[in-house]
């Protein structure tokens, strides 16, 4: 029996695994990890069903030049082509020729080793990761604002603290169902759930308040509601002065936010929002107890970051942030979300959460891997540009690719896939033959979650430990292997390990001091723990539960407030594109479904178009009819659901299959370079 954590969300559910024969596994709980106290979802309780599957890559691909298809070939070979291929390149057209792009679902020790695999073996600047299009945009707003961005700066079991919960953009129930006991628990001791969501999820239906704007005006309902507080007096004036900066520019950016003009814009009646606002502001005065949380449904937008900055505001405004069972925190999405981008996968970070042009911290870390800090590249390209680039004329001629499934996951999918295909070299590393690796040139099989060990971050900000349960099948490798294959047939002058341990050794010296402290942080310690806060400076420092408890974590410990417009989607209804699209999350499913898709106990029903009875009527669709969506970038053609529980004006896809993806916007948020996911103008017909 192994303890260990589910290979999805960023829950990261304790679980516990029981060998069953040679290859079988069977999930059973682990009711000691207080984060899931032995609950799961029915993915976490499925997640053994891929071992031993016919569908495992366990051996190296290499494309036949002549014929085209995909061969079996030794590791050797497939790394002497990969490094080979590289070095011409690179004397070709330089080291940014090639590019490496990683995954929110790598462990700690993987992320962290990718970036110095391509600082150090590759010298290139051109690397990012798929967390870009999941947390970046909430990553900016907390940056801002308070210093620091960690997810949640405090743990999860705070929400049965507060007395009112807002959730903007997040349906916890089908995306992370264990965590929604903690809003039925608030609930039962007198506490109030507010959802604000274009959809009346199954969340929404768990809630006492449910608002339904229109997609892409989450900001402007968050000015209008804190317009509405500072009119009734409801600021925490004393807090706001004592511990934060820049707040009379906020309050006189809010005061053209009058309630009638929020109904225009968002669709939100007035009465409901000042319902709400009167809600949170004696709340507020009565107990102080008020927490925000925002989700991808906020935050997947062109103007992402000054949504999420707008929700602070008003927590800020209230007195929140730093009170136990209250304040703003951000619901991370992938397994990894947090600690992915902390340690050196995203294009402008090194370690620690240390910013790559920030000499200080190039020093710090090139003294940890042994190399001058001048030859350390400088920042590259976010994930989308990354992508959009490849192939042209200064964009990458090569890309290495761990832990992602680009050809599923990205905006504009079509242009991202031409782009791919434009390339002279793509690797892929995964456990399965997803959409992308079934592109590549060599694709490389890898270990999943229960056959090897590695560090995660979940989403508050604690750091817990996968235990290999398992041996791997005859042929596969770790991604550590992997780069150390890579890097050691590239000359590097870094060293790389393959052992987990050591690697999380080396990513706790390199991240000392960092925002992303882990330098106090061990296997052992996590094993004793169930897992540690960070940050977490030195071996006797308890970890850091709670943050902001007494200041934050700027030059003079105030927490911005950052006054921001309303600017709305990129993209808007019009004659051709009526209605407003957005996409999501099901229950059964995960990011591209690279994994979920291929496991029998999870119901694959494919994609679908959810409307409501009154756009259905229009266009002549009966539930179940197949329909097609199109937008400017392509089309999908998929059944329809017709429900009432979605605005009349908007249409639903989930995007965990081809096609989705196909049609999303990829105007990018000018501060966290995250594409606009969650809203664009699309036609339905029949």
């Amino acid at each position: 029996m192994t303890a260990t954590h589910c290979p999805y969300c960023s829950l990261q559910c304790g679980m516990t695994l029981v060998r069953e024969g040679r290859a079988a596994l069977a999930v059973q709980a682990w009711p000691e990890f207080p984060v899931n106290e032995g609950a799961l979802c029915r993915k976490g309780w499925s997640a053994a069903g891929l071992r031993g599957s016919r569908e495992r890559l366990t051996s190296p691909l290499v494309r036949d030049r002549e014929t085209g298809e995909l061969r079996t070939a030794s590791w050797d070979e497939a790394l002497d082509l990969v490094s080979s291929k590289v070095r011409s390149l690179q004397a070709s057209y330089g080291a940014d020729a090639v590019a490496v792009f990683g995954g929110g679902g790598l462990t700690n020790e993987k992320a962290y080793q990718l970036g110095k695999l391509a600082r150090v073996a590759l010298g290139t600047s051109q690397i990012d990761y798929n967390g870009r299009w999941c947390m970046s945009s909430a990553a900016s707003a907390g940056n801002q604002a308070f210093g620091i961005d960690r997810g949640l700066p405090f743990p999860l079991a705070d929400l049965e603290r507060a007395d009112v919960v807002v959730l903007v953009g997040s349906n916890l129930a089908e995306t992370m169902p264990p965590a929604a006991r903690h809003l039925d628990r608030l609930r039962a001791r007198g506490g109030h759930v507010v959802v604000i969501d274009p959809r009346r999820t199954t969340t929404a239906d768990r809630a006492d308040t449910f608002l339904q704007p229109v997609p892409g005006t989450d900001l402007a309902l968050a000015l209008g509601l804190l317009h509405l507080v500072v009119a009734a007096g409801d600021v925490d004036e004393d807090y706001v002065a004592a511990r934060t900066t820049g707040f009379d520019d906020v309050r006189r950016s809010v005061a053209v936010w009058w309630p009638e003009r929020v109904e225009r814009v968002t669709g939100v009646p007035v009465a409901e929002l000042q319902a709400l606002a009167a809600l949170l502001g004696s709340s507020a005065r009565a107990s102080g107890k008020v927490l925000v949380l925002t989700a991808r449904g906020a935050e997947q937008h062109s103007q992402g970051t000054d949504t999420v900055l707008a929700w602070i505001n008003l927590t800020l405004a209230l007195g929140m942030p730093g009170r136990e069972g209250a304040g703003y925190g951000c619901l991370t999405g992938q397994g990894n979300g947090q600690g992915g981008r902390e340690h050196g996968q995203k294009a402008d970070q090194l370690p620690g959460y240390r910013m790559i042009d920030d000499p200080a911290a190039r020093e710090h870390v090139a003294r940890v891997w042994g190399v001058p800090a001048t030859s350390l590249p400088g920042k590259g390209r976010s994930a989308y540009e990354l992508l959009d680039s490849l192939g042209t004329d200064g964009g990458a001629k090569a890309l290495l690719v761990f832990g992602s499934n680009i050809v599923v996951s990205a905006p504009n999918a079509t242009q991202v896939t031409s782009r791919l295909e434009s390339l002279d070299l793509l690797v892929v590393a995964d456990i399965v033959m997803s959409e992308t690796a079934a592109m590549a040139d060599v694709v490389l099989p890898v270990t999943q979650w229960a056959e090897e060990t590695g560090t995660m971050t979940n989403l508050e900000g604690r750091v817990i430990l996968r235990q290999q349960a398992v041996t791997p099948p005859d042929g596969v490798r770790s991604d550590l292997e992997v780069m150390a294959g890579l890097a050691s047939r590239l000359g590097s002058a870094g060293v790389f390990s393959e052992v987990p341990e050591e690697v999380f050794a080396e990513l706790a010296l390199a991240s000392a001091g960092g925002r992303a402290d882990y330098a106090g942080i061990t296997y052992d310690r996590i094993r004793a723990e169930h897992g540690v806060f960070w940050p977490c400076p030195t071996a006797d420092h308890p970890g850091t539960p709670r943050l902001f408890a007494s200041s934050f974590a700027t030059a003079d410990g105030r927490a911005r407030c950052v006054a921001v417009e309303h600017r709305g989607a990129a993209e808007v209804p019009c004659e051709d594109f009526p209605v407003h699209l957005t996409t999501g999350r099901v229950l059964a499913q995960y990011q591209s479904g690279a994994q979920t898709r291929r496991i029998k106990d999870l119901p694959d029903t494919g994609p679908f178009v959810e409307m409501h009875p009154m756009l259905a009527d229009r266009i002549g669709a009966h539930d179940g009819d197949l329909v097609v969506v199109a937008t400017r970038r392509g089309e999908l053609k998929a059944p329809a659901r017709v429900v009432s529980t979605i605005r009349p004006d908007t249409v639903f896809v989930p995007f965990h299959w081809v096609g989705a993806n196909r049609l999303t916007n990829d105007a990018l948020d000018p501060s966290s370079r995250m594409p606009e996911f969650k809203v664009c103008a699309a036609a339905v017909r029949t």
